[in-house]
């Protein structure tokens, strides 16, 4: 089949390889000219295991190309996905303005029929306004082309998105049309071939279920951290708490992880904008507003538990493992070690940061800034630091050498983010250890 996608990030790329891979002709559109290029020379401007790969493995077939050209796009494709970026405006609420440029696009040079898909997360109604501006861009022209439009909202994590696309939980189609649904049904047979998991239902309904589901998730997230404040405070472990929880087959042991708090593209905007779209319609969502500020709080634990150890941080050097806001990914967006950088820095402490792949986009993000290095292994990071504190859960992390941590480090004393280590082993090891609603801090007494 042919299909177009209109945004060559991390949705679009995505999608793209995984439908040409299934044998589909593919068409990449993007304003961006040096993104273009940089994708036809075989680069990836993103950072998602295995894509690199099976973009190159397309594109030399002939099934995946990329292109500057809107009309290019629209005249190949039966199928127009909408999978631009919608970054939250000041008062959290998505910016349509690319997603509804995208279809007065697909109105000014269509020719045919086409299904007009929205990939791009956004708020409940927004096919209407899609349907519109196709719509509108039609009758400047003066022509009368049949065309449907659907919501088909993406699940992809970051870092495993490839067996997310390739085996999906479930692929949500929000449309009116039951022609346009089994056509879309055609084009996800080889993703769903074992077991049917694809779910029609009316658009609204699909448009909500994509900010439902992330919402659903951040509020575990926020709800375990809110837990592990009060082990703490309690005297209790956390991460036995977990396993006591997590046992029960209502709650599961997904997204019951203590930690810093959320980040990433999706679920700090997706919380905020649903938040927003609820004022909107005169509903106040306050276990919504509830699950951002505890995440805001989150961020904030580790530079609290800094302070009460150190006073100040004033002329400390801090050794920072992880960067990006989860393994397996560059993404720096909305991470937590953006805001305890920012907070040491800020306090007149050093960095020196270690991260396997957000190096290069942390870079951008600090440039010219002084106070922060980094660092070409998690080893070197350590040297002539005051302690050590660990962000990213990444894999090298967990089971370090901890005789050259403490023979490295200025003083033996780790700050643990992501609760990798035992607190038990930390005792025997000698070192000073905090970690995320783990009772007592280790080596400190009760007070």
């Amino acid at each position: 089949m042919r299909v177009t996608i209109f945004g060559s990030g991390y949705v679009g790329l995505v999608t793209g390889a995984c439908l040409a891979d299934a044998g589909n002709h593919v068409v990449c559109v993007d304003v961006d000219p040096l993104k273009i290029d940089m994708l036809k020379r075989g680069e990836i401007p993103i950072h998602e295991p295995g894509l690199d790969t099976m973009i190159k493995r397309n594109f030399e077939a002939g099934r995946l190309r990329f292109t500057l050209d809107a009309k290019e796009g629209v005249d190949h494709g039966l199928f127009q996905l909408i999978a631009v970026g919608t970054p939250p405006d000041e008062d959290g609420s998505a910016d349509l303005r690319h997603v509804l440029t995208v279809a007065r696009t697909i109105g000014e040079h269509m020719n045919e029929y086409k299904v007009v898909m929205t990939k791009s997360t956004v708020p409940v109604g927004t096919a209407d306004k899609v349907k519109v501006a196709v719509g509108d861009s039609l009758k400047k022209r003066g022509a009368s082309i049949e065309y449907d439009t659907v919501s088909n909202p993406e699940f992809l994590k970051e870092g495993a998105a490839i067996a997310d696309f390739m085996k999906p939980d479930r692929v949500v189609i929000g449309t009116d049309n039951p022609r346009t649904a089994e056509l879309l049904r055609t084009l996800y047979e080889p993703f769903t071939r074992n077991h049917d998991r694809m779910i029609v239902m009316d658009v609204r309904s699909a448009e909500l279920t994509k900010y439902a589901a992330n919402a659903m998730l951040a509020t575990k997230i926020s709800f375990m951290n809110e837990l592990a404040n009060l082990a703490e405070r309690f005297g209790a472990d956390i991460e036995k708490v977990r396993i006591g929880i997590g046992s029960d087959p209502r709650i599961g042991y997904s997204f019951i992880y203590p930690g810093l708090g959320y980040g990433g593209s999706c679920f700090p905007k997706d919380v905020q904008a649903l938040a927003r779209s609820a004022h909107e319609v005169s509903y106040d969502a306050s276990i919504l507003k509830a699950v951002e500020a505890v995440n805001q709080r989150q961020k904030q634990v580790l530079f609290g538990k800094m302070l009460k150890h150190f006073g100040s941080m004033a002329g400390k050097t801090l050794a920072v493992w992880g960067l990006a806001f989860k393994p397996n990914t560059d993404d720096m967006r909305e991470a937590p070690s953006r805001v305890l950088i920012d907070a040491l820095l800020a306090a007149g402490a050093k960095v020196q940061a270690y991260d396997p792949v957000a190096m290069p986009e942390c870079e951008k993000l600090y440039a010219g800034k002084p106070g922060i290095r980094f660092c070409k292994s998690a080893d070197a990071a350590l040297e002539g630091a005051d302690a050590l504190a660990i962000i990213t859960e990444w894999q090298e992390f967990r089971s370090p050498d901890f005789t050259n941590i403490k023979k490295t480090l200025r003083a033996p004393v780790i700050f643990d983010g992501r609760n990798l280590y035992d607190p038990g082993l930390m005792a025997r090891e000698g070192i000073q250890y905090y970690a995320i609603g783990r009772g007592l801090t280790v080596g400190q007494p009760r007070l």
